[in-house]
Formats: C-alpha cells, sequence, structure tokens
C-alpha cells in the first residue's frame, strides 16, 4: 500500500485539508492508521471516498444524507431501488427549491420594476416590502 499524507489526498480529491479533517471527525471517512510519530497514513480508498462524498454534495445531497448512500453502498444487501429512493426524494426537495426560487425571482423582478421612479427612499417599494411582517 502506497500511503498517502493529508495533503496528497486533498489534492488528489481537489478538496482543502480541513476538509478530510472535517469528514474524519465527522465519520464520513475512516480514520486511517498512523506512524510510530503520528502521521495518518492514507490510502487510494480515502481519496476515493472524500471524491465521492464531493460529487454527491455537487448533486445536493447534504453530508447527514450521504452518510445514509455511504450505508447503502457498503451494506451487500442493498439493491438498486433504495439508491432510487433516496434520489428521487432529493429531486422533490430540488424541485421544491427550485419553486421557491421562481416565487422570490418573480417578486424581486416586481419589486426592481416598482422601483424604477426615482423616489426617495421612504417611498420605495423593496423597502417597504422588507419592512412588513408576515
Amino acid at each position: 500500500m502506497n500511503a498517502l499524507r493529508i495533503g496528497q489526498v486533498a489534492k488528489e480529491a481537489n478538496v482543502n485539508i480541513q476538509t478530510i479533517r472535517y469528514y474524519e471527525r465527522n465519520n464520513l471517512i475512516p480514520a486511517p492508521p498512523r506512524t510510530e510519530s503520528g502521521y495518518r497514513q492514507y490510502s487510494q480508498d480515502h481519496v476515493a471516498r472524500v471524491k465521492f462524498i464531493k460529487r454527491a454534495q455537487e448533486l445536493g445531497f447534504s453530508l447527514k444524507e450521504i452518510v445514509e448512500l455511504l450505508s447503502l453502498k457498503v451494506e451487500s444487501d442493498t439493491i438498486c431501488s433504495d439508491m432510487q429512493k433516496q434520489a428521487e426524494a432529493k429531486i422533490i426537495t430540488i424541485e421544491t427549491k427550485i419553486q421557491m426560487l421562481q416565487r422570490i425571482n418573480q417578486t424581486l423582478t416586481d419589486l426592481v420594476n416598482s422601483c424604477r421612479e426615482n423616489k426617495l427612499t421612504n417611498e420605495c417599494p423593496i423597502l417597504t416590502v422588507l419592512d412588513k411582517e408576515g
């Protein structure tokens, strides 16, 4: 086994060293063995796992969800439909966020359009809406 130092893992996985330490502290990656002098000795499996985590994050999965995905990946009796359920749930979450962002976009667009006049700030529709409760 070619042991890797944390900096090498970070470089290969294209992440910050602190990210690897964070993943290790939160049990997203297994703690690597250490040399007698205390240096961590990572493997290519660690690199692959960090890359998996980053790809899952890019698809919108939270670290909590990634823990579940990793457990599905490790369990030998897991079937693809288990993973499919996770992905379908994520799609629903993303679609909900998209709808919310579209509403926010429309509201801001309407406010910007109503603010085209050179009104004083005490008459500004954007500030008026932000001052309202509810």
